[in-house]
């Protein structure tokens, strides 16, 4: 999967998001993600659902005559015509303090030792976060185990009658694996097709293991934080490949923007996009990504009015990297990786190959975007199984010839994109 966050706050009410669908699909992105868009508690964040079963007034046209049901039909349906597939949240680990389903389903919720209806809370840096907008369910202690499932269910059959394909699936990990594992297998019966994605934001590489058995499609990794040379991500993502398959991001709806991060730097923007988009089976960035946005997007703060003037267009350079991503096999799954010995401990040298084909990849990657940076081999052999020509794919400068001994200075950032076949 190629994903875009389309979030719905940014991009406002859904009878305009036709042009932010021709925009994703131009970039060669095949799903949109969008955040949820149900009715809302008196926080007004987007996470704390207050009814699942109808929509938020901030997203819908009050000038037209359809139904919000309808809406967001119409709104799916603008999104297949563009080739895409849509991804919503999936909010069942706690809905809003003041929805409704906690003065009718009180037994449905986790209790303080006073009585009081819990609140979710999360594990951040060591310290516990608490938010008093959220009331937790009780997925694993309820007495009214079924009702509860039941619920979850018709929620997600609600969404899928509306045309909805997927669902990231909110702090998956804090919700039982079988749970998961039941409504996965019961949606599933009936939509074979349905993609399921485990949020893991915060989690240990046990609980996003643990998350992942319960049979996921994709969970989200931990690829953002790496810094390009220590051995931990590879060795979280050897253990997870053989379970489930990843998401990378270069940022998130929950994260700073990377292009506030870099002061600017298009160098770093480029170089992040290109090591998540071929690194993972899959990839997501939010709107605004592509041009170079600094605002952080909020959860109840952000407004249309916040769309930012940057000068920055990266649209062109996002459509390259997507199709060499969906031309190539080894870049659409969770293929075997290996971090190779160079020269210059300033250039990334990535080996990845197809478990399901013959192709085999290299990325070379500066990791200094401030900077040029050589790199020298004198036979690209010793890095491949494959007697074959190596082709340069790069989304940029790619080369028509690789000369032997190859010697080649790296803009700051740039990435080359070598690939064969085992013959």
């Amino acid at each position: 999967m190629t994903l875009y966050n389309l979030f719905p706050l940014l991009a406002g009410p859904l009878s305009g998001w036709e042009a932010h669908f021709s925009r994703a699909a131009a970039m060669k992105f095949d799903w949109v993600f969008v955040n949820p868009i149900q009715e809302l508690g008196a926080s007004r964040s987007l996470y704390s659902i207050a009814n699942y079963f109808r929509f938020n007034p901030a997203l819908l046209d009050p000038k037209s005559e359809a139904a919000p049901e309808e809406q967001v039909r119409r709104m799916i349906a603008q999104a297949r015509a563009t080739g895409i597939k849509v991804m919503i949240d999936l909010v069942i680990n706690h809905c809003a303090i003041d929805s409704q389903l906690t003065r009718e389903h009180p037994e449905w919720f986790v209790r303080e030792s006073d009585g009081r209806i819990a609140n979710s809370s999360c594990q951040h840096n060591g310290e516990k976060v608490v938010w008093k907008d959220l009331a937790q369910f009780d997925h694993r202690h309820t007495r009214d185990q079924e009702g509860l499932y039941g619920y979850c269910l018709s929620v997600v059959e609600y969404l899928v009658a509306l045309g909805f394909e997927g669902f990231r699936c909110d702090a998956a990990y804090q919700v039982p694996r079988h749970f998961w594992h039941r409504l996965m297998q019961d949606v599933k019966a009936r939509h074979p097709d349905i993609c399921f994605a485990a949020e893991t934001l915060g989690c240990s590489p046990d609980e996003t293991l643990e998350t992942a058995r319960a049979g996921f499609d994709y969970v989200f990794n931990s690829s953002k934080w790496w810094n390009l040379q220590d051995w931990w991500l590879i060795e979280q993502y050897s253990l997870m490949r053989e379970i489930t398959r990843s998401i990378s991001f270069p940022e998130s709806h929950d994260t700073p923007r990377l292009c506030e991060e870099m002061n600017g730097n298009v160098n770093a923007l480029k170089q992040r996009y290109l090591f998540s988009a071929l690194f993972s089976a899959a990839v997501v960035i939010p709107i605004g990504f592509e041009y170079g946005f600094r605002k952080p997007l909020n959860v109840i703060h952000t407004r249309p009015s916040d769309w930012e003037q940057t000068g920055i267009d990266l649209a062109s350079y996002i459509a390259k990297v997507n199709a060499i991503k969906q031309i190539h096999p080894m870049f659409h799954e969770e293929s075997p990786i290996s971090i190779l010995p160079c020269q210059n401990p300033n250039v990334l040298l990535m080996w990845k190959a197809s478990v399901k084909h013959k192709d085999e990849a290299l990325l070379i990657l500066n990791k200094d975007v401030g900077q040029h940076q050589d790199f020298h081999t004198d036979n690209f052999r010793h890095y491949v199984q494959s007697g074959a020509p190596l082709r340069d794919v790069s989304p940029e400068y790619p080369l028509e010839y690789l000369h032997k001994p190859f010697h080649y200075s790296l803009r700051p950032g740039q990435g080359i994109v070598l690939v064969t076949s085992r013959n």
